[in-house]
């Protein structure tokens, strides 16, 4: 029980601790450079299955430039991870809030040296409201469990990727998280923190969540502008005003009683496979783009006074729509009515 209070108020945290199959954790680390012209995401996490052979750690690489997505596995016994704090190691790497250490050597990538990350923006945790999951952190029967790490921060250092040295000093990074038994059935996600000055970040996700008796359509979002955080989720009582997904774009709206926010995405057509989980193991592949594009407009509302707060595009930004969206926006319809 005193494991089960920690995490959950520290969501970074190794979750797996004691855990049965079935179990993942993983975490998304999101890389790029100052001239925001490379992009990597390096995914470091477990997979505990009911049979051994389907047990494993990993690290996926998806690069950005070419969509490539390599997944290297590891043993279970290669997975270590404190109890207490955001400690991770698989094999010779290590993963934690502040620091990255990349050695693999694997016969389809090469990917080497260190990052560190500096002026971390965080998502303020709460006993009530223990990051951006809210007080649905707190449920214990959720098919996936979220966690963001780091809205934005600088990154210093560079890796070596097959031979090719980059240089990530200036650039900006992101880390989330997500453990449980699987990923949903549906869902929507875009991620950006891109928009020519530091400190401002957007992250936002619709999904088919499983509840007690059937299902919903939930939804976390996140505005960092300039030190303040704007929150609109389904726990703090906000409503999607609009939501469609077209062929090359997709519009969200969501706002509260004071605040709106729009979205804009703009498809790219570069997406790579990442591996997912199921409940049968990391067998599930899905899309994901790391050079989209998101128009952004953040606004005040008070009465009937509108006021921009800002207003920007941003790039390049992370964005998956994955399973069957038609349902995902019925669903979301029909709870609108």
């Amino acid at each position: 029980m005193r494991n089960y209070f920690r995490n959950t108020l520290n969501p970074e945290n190794f979750h797996g601790h004691g855990k049965h199959p079935v179990f993942f954790e993983g975490w998304y680390y999101k890389l790029v450079d100052a001239q925001a012209k490379q992009s990597i995401a390096v995914i470091p996490g477990i997979f505990l299955a009911r049979t051994p052979e389907r047990t494993q750690a990993f690290i996926q690489v998806f690069d950005g430039a070419n969509g490539a997505v390599i997944f290297v596995p590891f043993t279970e016994n290669e997975f270590r991870a404190k109890p207490d704090k955001f400690d991770i190691h698989i094999g010779e790497n290590y993963f934690s809030a502040s620091q990255i250490s990349l050695k693999i050597n694997h016969p389809d990538i090469q990917l080497n040296g260190s990052l560190t990350f500096r002026n971390i923006e965080t998502w303020p945790i709460t006993l009530l409201s223990p990051g951006i999951m809210g007080w649905y952190a707190w449920a214990p029967f959720m098919q996936c469990y979220h966690g963001v790490v780091s809205l934005d921060h600088e990154i210093a250092g560079e890796l070596t990727l097959n031979a090719e040295t980059i240089d990530f000093s200036g650039g900006r990074g992101y880390i989330e998280k997500d453990w449980g038994k699987s990923f949903p059935e549906s869902w929507v996600w875009l991620q950006c923190n891109h928009f020519g000055e530091s400190g401002i970040s957007v992250t936002a996700s619709i999904a088919i969540i499983p509840w007690i008796r059937g299902a919903f359509p939930g939804f976390i979002m996140g505005f960092l502008h300039r030190g303040k955080l704007y929150r609109f989720a389904t726990y703090t009582g906000a409503r999607i005003e609009k939501f469609e997904v077209f062929e090359h774009s997709t519009t969200i709206i969501v706002r509260d009683n004071h605040n709106r926010l729009s979205m804009e995405i703009l498809h790219s057509g570069d997406a790579g496979m990442l591996f997912a989980p199921t409940e049968s193991g990391m067998i599930r592949r899905i899309p994901e783009s790391l050079n989209a594009a998101v128009d952004v407009c953040l606004e005040s509302i008070r009465g009937s006074e509108i006021n921009t707060i800002f207003e920007a595009r941003g790039r390049p930004a992370g964005f998956e729509f994955v399973g069957d969206i038609p349902k995902l926006i019925s669903m979301w319809q029909a709870n609108r009515n």
